[in-house]
This record gives structure tokens, C-alpha cells and sequence, in this order.
């Protein structure tokens, strides 16, 4: 039985790269996404095309009790997860305060914060009973800096990076390596910059800043996450930031 990787928001960008390349390396990768049964179909096809295996699963991970029963069928009828990718956004658009819904700013927190500590009591027991297993959570500049619009999505985002700070309070001395990812720019990922952007801005960006790789490859970002994965627990990074060469860090914008 195949060790199990599962990604939570397994888009044609970051997610569904990282479950390929867990695959690449002999797992079993679980992919989960809210829609697009064709695009989930075609990462399924081909992760199998190159000798891997993997499922994909339509999932709204927001629904009540879906993503403990995803991970309990897993268990049963897959394999032990060994991995665990979150990778859900929780970014609701540019708003201003009076513009920002209370049910938006709710679906933020669900999407950036709740969604994640549903996993990990899911995922938890049966790791802590294995005595090891890697919680990986992408997350984003509004985990460290708050701009203006950005409430609901800073909130989340914040919220994101300080559980990922007491889940590994709390479970690295159980074998469990919880590592929180900062995106700090622009990723090449039509899911996410490519429906913002539109398709002909899009592929005029790769055309251009990409050729230069002044965009973040999903390639390697998922390469990034298979460190994390095995690293040494003498050395387990618990937070790191990624950007291209052409993007400024955070810190001096």
C-alpha cells in the first residue's frame, strides 16, 4: 500500500503540481478540488501517463463534515496520509471596509483558518498514532503584511500562519513537521494569476517577465515541498518564504 499524498486545492497552479510530483516519487496522490471535473480528469490522466497513481475528488471543502469524511475514506479505502497539502486561497477581491460583506469576510476565515484546522484534527490522530507525517500549508504575503482592501484576506491569511505556529507547538514533538509556505508573488498558475489576469494578459506575462523566470514556477515550488517532506527532524524548516528574483520581498514594499 502506496504512503498517501493529499492536496487540498488541487488546481492546474501549485496544487496539482505538488500532488505530480509526490506521485513522481511513489506516492498515492489524492486530489481535491471545489470544480472542474474535466481539469481534475485531466491531472488524474496524467499522473497515471508517466507510471504514478492518483484520484481526484470533487470537494467544496467549506461544506459541513467534508473534509473529515474525504480523509476517514482515504484511511479506509486508500492509505495512511502521510502528507498533507493545504493549498485553498481565501482571497475575495480588492475591497475597501464598508465594501467587505460580513459573509465574505466569514468565507475568507473559512477558506484560510477553519478549513485547515478541520484537517489537521482530521489528519492528527492517525499521524501522531504512526509516530510521523508532514502537514505542508501554502500561504501568502497577507500572512505577514496587511495592505489596504485586503481585510477579510489579511485576516485569514494571519490567522493561517499562527495555527500552522500552534500545530507545530503542539505536534512536532510527536513526529509531526507542520511547515508554513509564504507565496510572496507572482506564480505562473492559470488557475489563480491567469483567470485575475485574463488569457491574453496572461500569456503575454509568461511571454515576457516568465521567459525570464520572473514568474514562480509550480515546477519548482512543488520541488520546494518535496524537501519539506523529507527533511531530517534535526532540521525541519517550519516557515519559509519563496518569491522570484523579480519580485520585491515583502518587507521593503
Amino acid at each position: 500500500m502506496k504512503p498517501v499524498c493529499l492536496v487540498i486545492g488541487a488546481g492546474a497552479g501549485i496544487g496539482g503540481t505538488v500532488g505530480k510530483r509526490f506521485a513522481q516519487e511513489g506516492y498515492h496522490a489524492v486530489l481535491c478540488r471545489r470544480s472542474d471535473v474535466a481539469g481534475l480528469e485531466k491531472l488524474v490522466d496524467e499522473i497515471a501517463e508517466v507510471g504514478g497513481s492518483a484520484s481526484g475528488f470533487i470537494m467544496n471543502a467549506v461544506d459541513d463534515d467534508a473534509i473529515e469524511t474525504r480523509v476517514s475514506a482515504i484511511e479506509a479505502d486508500i492509505g495512511p496520509i502521510d502528507v498533507a497539502v493545504y493549498n485553498l486561497g481565501a482571497q475575495i477581491g480588492n475591497r475597501s471596509l464598508a465594501e467587505t460583506e460580513p459573509r465574505a469576510f466569514e468565507m475568507g476565515w473559512r477558506l484560510g483558518t477553519f478549513g485547515l484546522f478541520r484537517l489537521a484534527r482530521a489528519v492528527t490522530p492517525m499521524m501522531e498514532k504512526r509516530g510521523h507525517g508532514t502537514i505542508i500549508v501554502t500561504s501568502a504575503t497577507a500572512a505577514v503584511r496587511g495592505n489596504a482592501g485586503q481585510h477579510s484576506h489579511t485576516a485569514a491569511m494571519g490567522g493561517r500562519r499562527l495555527l500552522c505556529q500552534s500545530l507545530n507547538a503542539e505536534f512536532s514533538p510527536k513526529g509531526i513537521h507542520v511547515a508554513h509556505v509564504v507565496v510572496d508573488g507572482a506564480v505562473e498558475a492559470p488557475d489563480t494569476l491567469g483567470k485575475m489576469l485574463g488569457p491574453e494578459r496572461f500569456r503575454q506575462l509568461k511571454e515576457t517577465r516568465g521567459a525570464a523566470d520572473g514568474l514562480m514556477l509550480p515546477e519548482k515550488i512543488a520541488d520546494t515541498y518535496w524537501y519539506l517532506a523529507n527533511q531530517h527532524r534535526s532540521v525541519w524548516t517550519h516557515e519559509m518564504d519563496l518569491r522570484s528574483w523579480s519580485d520585491l520581498p515583502w518587507w521593503n514594499h
